[in-house]
Parts: C-alpha cells; structure tokens; sequence
C-alpha cells in the first residue's frame, strides 16, 4: 500500500493540525482530541458526558472551529420539538407551494448541547440522521450533507430535569468521552489564558470538511488483519457473557470498534491495524453500551472497569507478518 503514502502523511499533518488546536483550548485532557478526531474520521458519532463545567461544550466547539464547514448548534431543553431539530415546510402564500426551510441537523458538524435535557420524543429525532445520514419531514426525505458528524454533550443522568438517553440511542454514538476534572498546573494555564479572552474566539480552521471526507475515505482502506477483527470480536462478545452485565455490546459495537481502530492507526501513520488500537479505543467505544446487573451497579464498579478487565483478560492476538501490508 507505499502508494497510498503521501495521502496518509496528508492525513496525519492534518489531523495533527486539528489535535493542537483544540488542545489550545481544552488543556490538560491528553487523549481527548485523538478520540474525537478519530470518530470524525470514521464517521460515527460522538457523545461527551461529564458534570458541568469542565469543558464538553468547549471541546465540540473547538473541533467544529478548527474545520471550516458547515456547523449547526442546538440547546436541548425540555420544550424542544422534533421539527426544531429536522426542519419545517412553511407555506408561501405569494407561490401557494411549501417551502422547506432546513433545520441544524443540516450541518456537516452537529453540536447538540445537553441532550438528556430534552424529552425521549425529540432526542429520537435524531436516530434517522445519525444513522442513515437523512431525515424525513412530511414524507419527504432530505439527505444530510457530508462529512456528517453529531457531537452531543450531556450530563449524569442523576443531575435534576434530564432524561436518560434510550439504549437504542446511546448505541448510535460510536464513542462517548468524559473530560474530567484537569490537573492543578492545567487549570493554572487555563486561568492564565482565559483571563482577559478566550482561546476559541482566535480559533482559526486548520483543514476544512472537503479534507476530511477524503480522509475519511483513506481510513476505510485501512487493513485489518483476521487475527485483529477477531480480536475486536472476542472483546465484544465477551461482555454478552460476563456475569456483571445484564446486556452487553450489540454487532454494531463490534463494526465501529474496527472504524475507529483503523482510523486511529491512520492517525498514527499506519496502513494497518494494531491491537494496541484497538485496546485504546475499546474503553470509549464499548462501555457505554452496557447496561449492568443491579449487583453489579450496587457493588461500585463501573461499565469502565467492566471493560478494562475485559481486555485484561483476552489474550492478544500473534500478528502474522503475511497479514500486515
């Protein structure tokens, strides 16, 4: 594959690009930028959940300023409609004919802020779109622009006034992150950097979506050996039978662990995918498909440590030389 070579060095100084610019912004949350890059690039979609204030909104907004396309926000609230979200056919009395007028979804980054604010109704509203890439108003099929990614922020579930997002839902994001508290010289940086202006108002882009979509298509050419995919397989399955969990990953969590690992070797540099790929990404891309047993959930451990003690506990596959290209 040495003459995909140049195309992949493209894309690692590009999305090395994109790495340092939100990193300028959100600072001391090393990994975070790598794993939403990653989702853009393997076209998912990616949830961020953490309490208040430490910065989801912020990195959403730092990845859609740093690729110039189309990007549409949206506060979720409890009033939000479905069409709020899709878009409405409004009549024209001067033509007698409807006119559509489009909502955000019709963005090629999509930055849905507090999603478990809204009601089970609306948050469907976005199943159509982020799984088919389209959305239907009035019988009418619309199709979303491309590359399309929904990067939506929520908190805990426990937090007062929100609404835990359907399993079904939660299984069409490909990853979910959580930012976390930063350390005590980060924090420091930041305070010194925001006081008098904040960094994402002197964003500038560094690559725009016409990129992304071709790089994107290079990351589907990854190769991935069948030692690898079966690994993917063994970890995924694993959590259908582990007795702490009361549904473990569907088939679906298993085709975008591969995506996201392919994209994160290209990133790397690589035409082909490692174990350690996979294993950095199994954490983001599994856990929150989980839905635990009560004793489980009672006894303190976390969908994380469920699946950190998953990949303990595989055995790692031996490459065959032959299968790396």
């Amino acid at each position: 594959m040495q003459h995909g070579a140049p195309q992949l060095a493209e894309l690692v100084e590009a999305t090395g690009r994109v790495r340092a610019a939100i990193e300028s912004v959100v600072t001391g949350r090393p990994g975070l930028a790598d794993i939403t890059i990653a989702v853009l690039l393997a076209e998912g979609h990616l949830l961020v959940e953490d309490v208040p204030g430490v910065g989801k909104t912020t990195l959403a907004k730092a990845l859609a300023r740093s690729i110039d396309c189309e990007v549409g926000r949206i506060q979720f609230t409890p009033d939000l409609l479905p069409s709020d979200l899709t878009g409405v056919n409004i009549f024209r009395s001067g033509t007698h004919e409807f006119e559509f007028r489009a909502g955000p979804v019709f963005s090629n980054i999509v930055i849905g802020d507090e999603i478990n604010r809204a009601s089970p109704k609306t948050q469907s509203a976005l199943l159509e779109c982020m799984e088919e890439g389209q959305t239907t108003v009035d019988g009418t099929t619309h199709a979303l622009p491309r590359p399309f990614l929904v990067v939506a922020t929520q908190n805990p579930v426990e937090m007062e006034g929100t609404y835990p997002l359907p399993e079904a839902q939660r299984d069409r994001f490909m990853a979910r992150i959580t930012v976390g508290y930063p350390d005590l010289a980060a924090e420091l940086l930041m305070l010194e950097r925001q006081e008098a202006t904040t960094p994402l108002s002197h964003l500038q882009p560094v690559t725009d979506g016409a990129s992304m979509l071709r790089y994107a298509a290079l990351v589907r050419g990854v190769y991935a050996s069948s030692s690898v995919k079966r690994y993917v397989l063994s970890l995924v399955t694993a959590t259908r039978g582990h007795q702490g969990l009361k549904l473990g990953a569907s088939p679906r969590a298993s085709l975008q662990l591969l995506k996201a690992a392919k994209a994160m070797a290209a990133m790397s540099g690589r035409h082909h995918v490692l174990p350690d790929d996979v294993q950095r990404l199994a954490r983001p891309v599994i856990a929150h498909r989980l839905i635990q047993t009560t004793e489980s959930r009672l006894s303190g451990v976390t969908p994380e440590q469920l699946v950190d003690e998953i990949v303990q506990r595989t055995p790692v596959p031996a490459l065959d030389p032959a299968d790396r290209r």
